[in-house]
C-alpha cells in the first residue's frame, strides 16, 4: 500500500503528491467552468477521442512533433468530475474502469497475487513506492512499454504510465492549431488562471487505530476516520490510515477491511466522487498487529520509510485508543519509547472512557499516562461533547450574550434538566455495567459535561481552549458536594437474571447496581446559587431522548384566556431554552428557544430554521411556540471530535485536572449509595410514575412511595418499634432509627434556642465536627425555618489543625452543610483560631488563649446554652482523646491536643468547660458505635481511659441520642 500520487492531466506537481488525488472543493465550480471549454475545444480523433500530447514544456523529454497521441481516461484526467468527463470520453467506459485486470497484469508483469484486493484500476494507478514496497522494483520499468503496447491496442490508459519525469506542474500541451490556442488561452484568463489541484504540501499525518477490529472501530471510528479524509483530501496534508490491533496479520487484515467496504459517504456526496475516494480511502489504509514492543518498532520505521521513499515530511501522528483502559499504560509505553514522531511534528493520543472508576484510579490512570505523555498530547474523549445540540450551548451563549446576559442566572432560571433516556436495557453489557452503573456510565460524564458548558463562565475569547478549560475547571469547583439525600435510584427488574445468566452468578446473588438514576446539583456560584440542575438517565425507559432544557422563572399574570394567548407575546406562556440532542419527537438535533423570550442569533452556514410542524408538542406546547432550528448538515458526533483532534482543538475534550474534579465530585455520593437498595422497576411504559422524583428542600425523594410486598407479614416491621426513651449512664436517653433520632434531636435544639433567647437574647451554640453532625446540620438548614438563627452564635467544640479551606476542616463542613444555608449574622460565627502567622496550631501564636478570651467576653459565665458532642469508637469525645495530658482536667477552657489518626494536631475545648454547659446533647450514630456504646454503658467514670464517660455537666441537663443501630447492634 503506497501513498497515492497519480498526478491529474490539468495539474500536475513534480515530485509532490496530490492532497488525496482529488481536488478542493473551494475551486471546483470554477475549474468545472475551465474543464467544459478546454475539453470541447480539443482536437479529436476519427473515433470522437480527445487527442493528449505527453510530452511537454520544461519537461526533461524534448518536444517531439511527431509524438504519439495518449488517450486519457475521464478519472485520470479530471476525478472530481468522472461523470462530466464520461459524458465528453466516448473512449470511457460505462463502469468507468480503466483497463480490464487481464490486460494490467499482461502489460505490467505484476502477478496475480501481488495486486490481491486491488481493482483493476487500482493495479494500473499503483504507484513506483506501490511496487517497490512489493519488491516488485522491476516491473516498474516496463510501464513505458506497457503504454506503447496499449496504444498498440486502442486502450485507454491512465497518466500514471507515462514517465514521471515528463510531468511538471502547468506544463501540459494539445495539438492545437494556434487559432484554437489563442481562444483557449483567452478563454482562462477571462475565468482566471487555473490553479494547482494540490495545496502545498503541509506534511504527512499517519493516523493509527488501536482495537481498529472492535465495536467502537466498527459502528463509528473508521466512518469518523473516512469523513475526516473527505473533508481534509485537498487540505495540503497527505494521509495514511494504519489500523492495528492483537489479532494475526491476515485475519485481522480481513477484519478490518470488510469494516472498510461498508463506509458511506454524505447523502449529500455524489456517488462517483464517493467511489473514488472511498477507493483511496482503502488504498491509504493498513492493518498491523501490534501485539510487542518489536511490533511497534516495525511500524515506526515502516511511517518512516514512507515518508523517505515519498519525499514527505511528517506533520504528525495520531494514536486513538479504541482499547480497555487496563490496557493503556502498556500501549502508551511501547509508543513513548519507540513509536514518537521526530522533533517538529506532533503527537495526538485519543483516550477513550471510562477514565477510571473513582478518584483514586482515575488519579492511578492519569499518574501513568502523565509518565508517558504530555498533557497537549492527550485528547479524552466524551463523544457526547460532538453531539451538535451540546456543541452549540457555548456558541449560542457567546452569539446571543445581548438577550442572554440579563436572565441567564438565579434571578431569573427557575430549573435546568439535563436527560438522557434508553429504551434499551444492559443486556449483553452486564460485564461493564455491573462494574460501573449507569452513574459512572453517563451522568459523571456526559451529563455533567453539558452542566458545565451550561454554568461556566463564558471566556472573552471562546476560540481560546485554554480560557474554556479554566472556566470549566472553575465551575467545578463551585459545585456543592453531594450527598446521599441528592440522588434516587433505581433498576429495572430483568437485570439481576441477565448479571446471573451471563457472569455465571449464584441464583440469590443480590446486585445493587443503579440501571437508573436522578441526581438534584447545586452550585455555590454567585450566578446560579439555589438553582436546581436535575440530572437524569436510565436504561429500559418509556422513550430515547436526550435534551438539556434550561426553563425560566414565569413572574406575569395574564388577563386574557389561555386559548387567545399570542405565543410570541404572551408572557405567560412557558419560557425556555432547549438544546435537544436527538431522537424522540423531534427525532433530530435542535435548539428551541421559546418565541416569548426572544428570537435567538444563529450562524446561518450550520444552522437554519426548521419548518414547523403544528401537529408536535414539546413540554406540553406545540412546536410553533417555539423558534426550532436544526443543523444544516447532521453529523456524526465521532466525526465532530476527530476533526479537532486532527485540528488540534482540546476545548472538546477532557483534561487530566478537569477529569479529577469531576470524580472529587463524583466518588463521595459513588461510595455512599454503593450499598443502597435501588428502587425496582418493571421496564418500558409499564414505568408509568413509579420513577417520578420531585425535591423536597435540597433532596430527592420518589414521588409514589414504592409497592411493597411483605415476605413475613406475622413478623415486626420497622414502623413497629417506636422511638425508646429511657436512662443510659443515669441520663436520659433517646434511641429511633436514625433519620427519626435525628428529626427529634433537630427539633430539641430548636426548642433550647427558642427557651434561651426568651431568657437572655441570644443563644450560644458549640457544636462537634466529625461525620455524625453532618446529617443534623443538614436537617436544621433544610426544615427548621423558625430557627431564631439571627440571635444565635454558633461555636465550635474542636478543630483540626488545618486551614479553614480544607475539607478536613470542622468549621468546612459546618458551613457546607448549615451556615451558608441560613442565615446566621457573620460577627455570630466563632471559628477556632487554628490559622494563625501562615502557620497551624503553635504555641507561640496563642491560638488556644484567644479563643478563650472569646468566649469569655461574649458568653456569660463562660456557660454555652447547649453543647452538642459525639463519641468516637475509643470513647473520645470533642478532641479529647484516652490518656490525653490536656484537656480532660484544669482551669484552661482551651487546649491543644493530639489525636491518634491523622491530622494529628488538634485544637479542643477542654472537659471542665464543657461540663459548665447548660444543656449537653451526645449524639452516637452507627453500628460502628455499638461495641463503644456497650462499653460506656457498664464503665464508671474513668475519663482518662474514656473522655466521654467525663462528661456529667455540674448544673445542666445530659441527654444521650443513639440510634438503634448504635444501641442494639
Amino acid at each position: 500500500m503506497g501513498l497515492h500520487t497519480t498526478q491529474c492531466a490539468l495539474c500536475c506537481c513534480k515530485g509532490r503528491p496530490l492532497a488525496g488525488s482529488s481536488v478542493s472543493s473551494r475551486l471546483a465550480g470554477r475549474r468545472l467552468a475551465v474543464l467544459w471549454v478546454l475539453v470541447f475545444m480539443m482536437p479529436r480523433d476519427a473515433k470522437g477521442r480527445v487527442v493528449y500530447l505527453s510530452r511537454a514544456l520544461r519537461c526533461a523529454c524534448p518536444l517531439q512533433t511527431n509524438a504519439k497521441p495518449v488517450f486519457l481516461s475521464g478519472k485520470t484526467l479530471f476525478p472530481e468530475f468522472p461523470t462530466v468527463i464520461k459524458n465528453v470520453f466516448p473512449t470511457s467506459s460505462s463502469s468507468g474502469t480503466f483497463v480490464s485486470s487481464s490486460l494490467a497484469r499482461q502489460c505490467s508483469g505484476i502477478p496475480k497475487e501481488a495486486t490481491s484486493g486491488e481493482s483493476a484500476p487500482g493495479r494500473w494507478m499503483m504507484s513506483e513506492l506501490g511496487l517497490r514496497r512489493r519488491g516488485l522494483a522491476a516491473i516498474a520499468r516496463r510501464r513505458e512499454d506497457c503504454a506503447q503496447e496499449g496504444l498498440r491496442r486502442g486502450q485507454v490508459l491512465p497518466l500514471q504510465y507515462l514517465q514521471s519525469s515528463c510531468i511538471t506542474q502547468r506544463s501540459w500541451v494539445h495539438l492545437l492549431c494556434p487559432k484554437m490556442l489563442r481562444i483557449v488561452l483567452c478563454t482562462v484568463l477571462l475565468v482566471g488562471a487555473l490553479p494547482s489541484l494540490a495545496e502545498v504540501s503541509q506534511g504527512h499525518v499517519s493516523v493509527v487505530l488501536l482495537g481498529a477490529t472492535g465495536d467502537l472501530a466498527k459502528k463509528y471510528l473508521w466512518q469518523g476516520l473516512f469523513q475526516l479524509y473527505l473533508d481534509q483530501v485537498s487540505s495540503g496534508h497527505s494521509f495514511t490510515f494504519h489500523g492495528a490491533a492483537l489479532t494475526a496479520l491476515e485475519p485481522g487484515q480481513r477484519l478490518m477491511f470488510n469494516v472498510l467496504k461498508k463506509l458511506a459517504c454524505p447523502p449529500d456526496e455524489s456517488p462517483n466522487r464517493c467511489a473514488v475516494l472511498k477507493d483511496q480511502f482503502l488504498k491509504l489504509s493498513q492493518y498491523h498487529q501490534l501485539k510487542t514492543a518489536e511490533n511497534y518498532t516495525m511500524l515506526n520505521r515502516e511511517i518512516e520509510m514512507l515518508l523517505r521513499q515519498e519525499g514527505l515530511k511528517e506533520a504528525g501522528r495520531i494514536f486513538y485508543f479504541s482499547v480497555p483502559p487496563f490496557a493503556y499504560t502498556e500501549i502508551a509505553r511501547h509508543i513513548n519509547s519507540s513509536c514518537r514522531p521526530p522533533p517538529g511534528a506532533w503527537l495526538r493520543v485519543v483516550l477513550e472512557k471510562p477514565f477510571g472508576h473513582d478518584l483514586e484510579s482515575a488519579q492511578q490512570l492519569a499518574a501513568e499516562l502523565t509518565s508517558f505523555f504530555k498533557e497537549e498530547e492527550m485528547y479524552r474523549v466524551d463523544h457526547y461533547l460532538g453531539k451538535q445540540a451540546v456543541a452549540h450551548i457555548l456558541p449560542f451563549r457567546d452569539q446571543n450574550r445581548r438577550f442572554l446576559d440579563p436572565i441567564w442566572n438565579r434571578h431569573h432560571v427557575e430549573r435546568v434538566e439535563i436527560v438522557l433516556k434508553e429504551t434499551v436495557d444492559a443486556k449483553g453489557r452486564t460485564s461493564f455495567y455491573e462494574q460501573y452503573g449507569v452513574i459512572r456510565d453517563v451522568l459523571q460524564n456526559h451529563l455533567t459535561e453539558a452542566l458545565m458548558y451550561l454554568t461556566m463562565e463564558l471566556p472573552a475569547n471562546l476560540s481560546c481552549a485554554e480560557e474554556v478549560l479554566q472556566r470549566k475547571l472553575q465551575a467545578f469547583q463551585s459545585l456543592r458536594g453531594l450527598e446521599k439525600n441528592s440522588v434516587v435510584v433505581g433498576q429495572y427488574e430483568a437485570y439481576a437474571s441477565q448479571v446471573r445468566e451471563e457472569l455465571q452468578k449464584a441464583q440469590d446473588y443480590v446486585s445493587t447496581t443503579p440501571t437508573f438514576a436522578g441526581v438534584l446539583i447545586h452550585s455555590d456560584s454567585l450566578r446560579w446559587e439555589g438553582v436546581p440542575f436535575l440530572l437524569t438517565s436510565g436504561k429500559a425507559l418509556d422513550e430515547r431522548v436526550g435534551y438539556v432544557r434550561v426553563l425560566f422563572k414565569n413572574r406575569a399574570y395574564c388577563t386574557q384566556s389561555e386559548t387567545l394567548r399570542d405565543a410570541g407575546h404572551s408572557q405567560c406562556k412557558a419560557k425556555q431554552i432547549i438544546y435537544y440532542i436527538g431522537h424522540g419527537t423531534l427525532n433530530n438535533p435542535a435548539v428551541l428557544v421559546s418565541r416569548n423570550l426572544f428570537k435567538p442569533i444563529m450562524p446561518e452556514g450550520s444552522w437554519r430554521e426548521a419548518a414547523v410542524q403544528p401537529e408536535l408538542r414539546i413540554f406540553g406546547q406545540p412546536l410553533s411556540d417555539y423558534y426550532v432550528y436544526n443543523p444544516v448538515k447532521e453529523r456524526d458526533a465521532y466525526s465532530v471530535l476527530i476533526s479537532s483532534i486532527y485540528h488540534g482543538r482540546k476545548d472538546f475534550f477532557i483534561t487530566t485536572e478537569n477529569l479529577l474534579a469531576s470524580w472529587e465530585f463524583w466518588t463521595p455520593l459513588l461510595d455512599s449509595i454503593s450499598h443502597q437498595p435501588p428502587r425496582l422497576y418493571p421496564g418500558g411504559v409499564e414505568n408509568q410514575h413509579l420513577l417520578d422524583f420531585e425535591m423536597v428542600g435540597e433532596e430527592l425523594a420518589f414521588a409514589l412511595t414504592e409497592p411493597v410486598e411483605l415476605l413475613h407479614p406475622d413478623r415486626p416491621t420497622l414502623s413497629d418499634y417506636k422511638m425508646i426513651q429511657s436512662k443510659f449512664r443515669q441520663s436520659p436517653l433517646v434511641s429511633a432509627w436514625s433519620e427519626e433520632l435525628i428529626s427529634q434531636l433537630a427539633s430539641d435544639i430548636e426548642r433550647a434556642a427558642g427557651q434561651a433567647v426568651a431568657r437572655s437574647g441570644q443563644f450560644h451554640l458549640a457544636l462537634s465536627g466529625g461525620s455524625s453532625p453532618v446529617v443534623l446540620f443538614q436537617r436544621l438548614a433544610r426544615h427548621h425555618y423558625a430557627f431564631p438563627w439571627r440571635h444565635t452564635h454558633v461555636w465550635l467544640v474542636d478543630e483540626r489543625c488545618v486551614p479553614l479551606t480544607d475539607p478536613e476542616s470542622n468549621f468546612f463542613s459546618l458551613h457546607n452543610h448549615l451556615l451558608q444555608s441560613v442565615r446566621v449574622p457573620y460577627f455570630n460565627v466563632h471559628p477556632m483560631p487554628v490559622h494563625l502567622n501562615q502557620r497551624l496550631c503553635v504555641e507561640e501564636d496563642r491560638g488556644t488563649e484567644l479563643y478563650a478570651k472569646e468566649i469569655t467576653a461574649l458568653v456569660a459565665n463562660t456557660s454555652f446554652d447547649l453543647v452538642l458532642l459525639g463519641m468516637g469508637t475509643d470513647g473520645h469525645t470533642a478532641s479529647l482523646f484516652p490518656h490525653s495530658e490536656n484537656g480532660l482536667e484544669g482551669a484552661r477552657i482551651v487546649v491543644l491536643t493530639e489525636s491518634p489518626v491523622k491530622p494529628h494536631q488538634r485544637m479542643s475545648v477542654s472537659l471542665p468547660l464543657i461540663n459548665k454547659a447548660r444543656q449537653v446533647f451526645v449524639l452516637v450514630l452507627g453500628k460502628g458505635k455499638h461495641d463503644i456504646t456497650s462499653l460506656i454503658s457498664r464503665v464508671g467514670h474513668e475519663p482518662s481511659k474514656w473522655p466521654i464517660s467525663g462528661v456529667r455537666p455540674s448544673s445542666g441537663r445530659l441527654v444521650w441520642y443513639v440510634d438503634y443501630e448504635a444501641l442494639l447492634g
